[in-house]
C-alpha cells in the first residue's frame, strides 16, 4: 500500500486537498489535525494533562449546556506565542497521534486499499516524512497564505485573526519554502480550485501507474498486499532512498551555510581592511598625534596638539 504523507502551511488549503483525494479518488485520509483533538478530549489522558499544566482559568470554557470544554482559541493564544509552551503541548500529542494514525494506516492496508493520505500539518518537524512513501507539499505564496489566515473565521465564533496574530501563527511553524526541500511533489494552491483539481488528477494517475493499475488492475499493489514480504522490502528500499536523499540535502544545506559564513567573513574583513587604509593615509597625511607648528611671525610659537 502506498503511505503519502500530505503537509503544507497554516491556511494553504490541506482540507481542501484532502477532500478532492477522497471524494473525487476515493482514497482514504487520515487527518492528523482530527486525531489531535480527540486525544486531549474531555475524558482522555491528554485532556487531564493538558489542564493541569496549563490551568482551568486559562484555557477551559463552558458549552451551551454548561459543560466544560476546552478553549482551543485560547490554547492556541498561547502555544503560538510561547514556543516553550508549544513544545511541551507537542510532547503530549504527537506520540498520541503517531500511535493512532499507525493503527488506522494499518486498518487501512488489511481492507485491502491500494493508497492512505496522511493530513500532517507537522509532517516535517515531527520527523514522520522518513516513513511515508511520497510527500506532497500543498504550496502558497507568503501573502496569499497571510490573507487566507486573517479571513478565516475564529474557532470559538468571535472575530478572526488580527494581522499581527496571523503572522505569529505562520512565523511559528516552518517555512513551505523549506518544506520543498523533503517533497516528492509539489502542490500549488495559488490559483483556482480546477487548478488545483488538474493537478491532483495528474498526481494520482501518476500513482496508480507506479501500482500497476495500467496492467492487471494494479498487479504490484497486489502482489505486495497478497506477499507481504515484497511489500515490507519495497517499502524499505524507498525509506533508504529517502534517507539518502536527506542526508545529500543536508550536506548540501551546511555547505551553502559554510560558503555564506566564508563570504560573510571575506565582506567584513574587507571593510576591515579598507578601514585600516584609511586610518593610515590619515596618520601620514595629519599625523595625529604628532605636532604641528603654525603661524608666520618669527616672535609666535604657537604649539598645537592634534
Amino acid at each position: 500500500m502506498l503511505v503519502v504523507g500530505l503537509t503544507g502551511g497554516i491556511a494553504s488549503g490541506k482540507s481542501t486537498v484532502s477532500s478532492i483525494f477522497s471524494s473525487q479518488h476515493d482514497i482514504p485520509i487520515i487527518d492528523a489535525d482530527l486525531i489531535a483533538r480527540e486525544v486531549i478530549e474531555p475524558g482522555t489522558e491528554g485532556y487531564t494533562l493538558v489542564v493541569n499544566h496549563f490551568g482551568k482559568d486559562r484555557i477551559i470554557s463552558k458549552n451551551q449546556d454548561g459543560e466544560e470544554i476546552l478553549d482551543r482559541a485560547a490554547l492556541g493564544e498561547i502555544i503560538f506565542n510561547d514556543s516553550n509552551q508549544r513544545k511541551w503541548l507537542n510532547s503530549i500529542i504527537h506520540p498520541r497521534v503517531r500511535k493512532e494514525i499507525i493503527k488506522k494506516t494499518i486498518k487501512y492496508w488489511l481492507n485491502g486499499y491500494w493508497c492512505v493520505i496522511l493530513d500532517i500539518p507537522l509532517l516535517i518537524e515531527a520527523g514522520m516524512w522518513k516513513w511515508v512513501g511520497e510527500i506532497v507539499v500543498i504550496y502558497v505564496n507568503e501573502k496569499l497564505q497571510l490573507s487566507r489566515l486573517i479571513s478565516r473565521p475564529s474557532l470559538n465564533g468571535g472575530p478572526g485573526l488580527t494581522e499581527d496574530q496571523a503572522k505569529s501563527r505562520i512565523s511559528s511553524q516552518m517555512s513551505l519554502k523549506e518544506k520543498l526541500d523533503y517533497s516528492t511533489f509539489v502542490l500549488d494552491n495559488s490559483g483556482t480550485k480546477k487548478d488545483l483539481e488538474l493537478q491532483i488528477e495528474r498526481l494520482v494517475l501518476k500513482w496508480k501507474s507506479q501500482q500497476g493499475f495500467g496492467f492487471l488492475g494494479g498487479w504490484w499493489f497486489k502482489l505486495c498486499w497478497f506477499i507481504p514480504p515484497i511489500g515490507l522490502t519495497a517499502g524499505l528500499m524507498v525509506l533508504f532512498t529517502r534517507f539518502l536523499k536527506y542526508n545529500n540535502m543536508m550536506r548540501r544545506r551546511k555547505q551553502r551555510k559554510s560558503k555564506e559564513r566564508r563570504k560573510t567573513r571575506g565582506e567584513v574583513d574587507q571593510r576591515f581592511n579598507t578601514r585600516e587604509e584609511n586610518i593610515e593615509l590619515r596618520e601620514f597625511n595629519g599625523r595625529p598625534g604628532g605636532r604641528r607648528r603654525t603661524g608666520t611671525s618669527e616672535g609666535s610659537s604657537s604649539i598645537l596638539d592634534e
